[in-house]
């Protein structure tokens, strides 16, 4: 291995064994990332690029073939350089951490500066923070003396414009960790560094749920009463024949599995029915009797308080305390095609929750700020005669870090689990409003078989 063959010319044993534990550690043989503190240095190496790949022209630059090189630490780095799209004036120079025996460009580490081809000049500079190609840091010129930085998560700008006292020419060579350090506290250090011990709870309610979500099946408007009879929602009169749940009984199972081991009950379905906090006004309200519209916003508050109240106060059954009301970004970067525009992101809107387009990164801060938390979604939008927005479906959300810092977003929902991918391109244009639920060591659903 080349690693190991370098390592041992000229070195004494004991120095060999710390450079392979060097490397051991910083993940070039396991995928396993570190704090950004302990990302190792690469400036000298782009230092030496500055002289060249940087600023050569782009015809030269684009005919280099990829190099390997080895950083002081004793990982390995691929320099590369990739063309754009076929009508992008872009080309990149991609700097490629080693990541499990491959330089896939995003491996913790890695950096990517991208040049016109018109012109040759330097358009943003990349630094992947996490081995996550939807997590990183850019850098772009701002004048002769400043640079500006951006933080992004799953195209979010959780940090826009930062102006940075560094001119590009010099930021492109200096080491990432003095370049941080100038951004101060205003760059949100903790959306890249995830603890996976934090989210040891919610890994095993995954677990527990997708054991149990198998003795389940789905039936429109079904759900399980405090007694453990299936029963129809809108009568509460008990199920002929088939039992199963829909996305509102299937919400409550999931509620009544933590909050059961507790009270040894399960909660009543009227209850959850009763308007919670402010919504409607006096012209919706007696569409309320015919349409329902609110149904899924009351449902899941009133899901969300009574599992507060039971596991902490009844502080925590308020409407402030259970219903995620703010987002930490104001923008997306939006792709169509090739094309990649910057569109600005609405704030919380009152009865209605967030803007479906920007549930990943949403998830993704929430995950990071709240690790012991999973989240009950509301779906609506406007529509009907009259025009009323209506609550129409209920969706489990359980974004986490695995073991490896790896960022999953589980979605149950109807008694099934369904894929991320899928659920986030559902319904563009509609609104999703999240009620915050804390996660239990135990989980036990009242019933779990519906056959006698």
């Amino acid at each position: 291995m080349i690693v190991i063959r370098v390592c041992l010319q000229n070195m004494k044993k004991s120095a060999f064994l710390a450079a392979f534990c060097a490397v051991f550690l910083s993940g070039a043989l396991f995928a396993k990332d570190l704090t950004i503190s302990e990302i190792s240095d690469d400036s000298a190496l782009r230092f030496m690029l500055a002289k060249t790949w940087f600023i050569e022209t782009p015809r030269e630059v684009l005919q280099k073939q990829p190099i390997t090189q080895m950083l002081d630490s004793g990982e390995r780095v691929q320099i590369r350089v990739e063309a754009g799209p076929r009508e992008s004036d872009e080309f990149s120079i991609i700097i490629a951490r080693e990541r499990n025996g491959t330089f896939p460009g995003w491996a913790q580490g890695s950096f990517i500066l991208s040049r016109r081809i018109s012109d040759g000049h330097a358009i943003r500079a990349r630094v992947f923070l996490r081995s996550d190609p939807y997590t990183y840091i850019q850098f772009r010129p701002l004048d002769d003396s400043k640079s500006e930085m951006d933080a992004l998560v799953y195209d979010a700008f959780v940090t826009q414009a930062l102006p940075i006292k560094l001119p590009f020419s010099r930021l492109m060579s200096s080491p990432l960790n003095e370049i941080l350090n100038m951004a101060g506290p205003q760059f949100p250090r903790r959306y890249y560094e995830p603890n996976p011990d934090d989210y040891r709870d919610v890994r095993n309610f995954v677990r527990n749920i997708r054991r149990d979500i198998k003795g389940l099946s789905f039936i429109d408007d079904g759900a399980i009463n405090e007694d453990g009879v299936y029963v129809f929602i809108e009568t509460e009169k008990s199920q002929d024949g088939t039992t199963g749940l829909n996305c509102s009984g299937f919400a409550k199972w999931v509620i009544d599995g933590m909050i059961y081991p507790i009270s040894g009950e399960n909660l009543m379905i009227g209850a959850l029915k009763e308007p919670y906090g402010k919504r409607g006004s006096n012209f919706t309200l007696p569409f309320e009797r015919i349409r329902d519209p609110y149904f899924g916003l009351d449902w899941t508050r009133n899901l969300a308080a009574a599992i507060g109240s039971t596991l902490k106060s009844d502080n925590f059954a308020s409407l402030s305390e259970i219903e995620v009301q703010n987002a930490p970004f104001s923008a997306l970067l939006v792709r169509s095609g090739q094309k990649t525009t910057i569109r600005s992101y609405p704030e919380h809107l009152a009865e209605a929750g967030f803007d479906f387009t920007g549930i990943q990164p949403l998830l993704y801060s929430l995950a990071i700020d709240e690790p012991r938390y999973i989240f009950l979604g509301a779906i609506n939008t406007i529509g009907g005669r009259p025009s009323l927005r209506t609550y129409f479906h209920i969706v489990i959300l359980v974004p986490y870090f695995d073991e490896n810092s790896d960022f999953r977003i589980a979605i149950f929902e109807s008694a099934e689990e369904t894929s991320f991918n899928r659920f986030k391109t559902r319904y563009p244009g509609h609104y999703i409003n999240l009620s915050r639920v804390p996660v239990t060591r135990d989980f036990q659903p009242f019933i779990l078989d519906p056959q006698p």
